[in-house]
């Protein structure tokens, strides 16, 4: 009796949304605004999607909130790139780059600017908001977090890598 009932319970359930893409540890991304296409790390414990960026510089333009930047990665040019700022995203700092910190405190947590950003991954073109800081220090210029990996409907497989190929939005 209880098999029926659980077949039953099963009829009753919404058909599931659509398998999720699967994409390796490390795949090429363009990010339309800048004309560029990235390495990135798909990091699924991190929840939001950061690109690396230097003389990060806020200002207002006919009074909205506005964020000038230069990519940081190897081999960029100096051009200079403007966003509308959407907000201030308040990061928790990693242990190691913090310095001596007491462990039994909360973390400190880093401001960093947020923009909105077409990001090209396959074949899916998504609108993403990504923070900008400096990751010089790492080796992928662009991380994507959880967020993202959920709103590209996407499952990540860590062994693998570039499993989308070159993009092609």
């Amino acid at each position: 009796m209880s098999r029926v009932l659980f077949l039953a319970g099963l009829l009753a359930l919404p058909a599931f949304a659509a398998e999720p893409t699967l994409y390796g540890r490390y795949e090429h991304i363009k990010v339309e605004e800048i004309g560029k296409i990235l390495p990135a790390k798909m990091d699924t414990g991190a929840m939001t999607a950061s690109l690396s960026a230097r003389d990060i510089e806020q200002f207002k333009r006919d009074g909205e909130d506005w964020v000038r930047f230069r990519l940081a990665v190897d081999g960029a040019d100096d051009t200079l790139y403007e966003q509308r700022l959407l907000g201030i995203s308040r990061i928790k700092t990693r242990a190691e780059e913090a310095g001596n910190v007491d462990p039994d405190s909360e973390p400190p947590r880093a401001e960093r600017p947020v923009v909105g950003m077409q990001l090209c991954i396959g074949d899916q073109l998504r609108e993403v908001q990504v923070n900008l800081t400096d990751r010089t220090h790492f080796s992928y210029p662009l991380l994507i977090g959880a967020e993202t990996i959920r709103d590209l409907n996407a499952a990540i497989y860590p062994t693998e890598k570039y499993t989308a190929g070159q993009p092609a939005c």
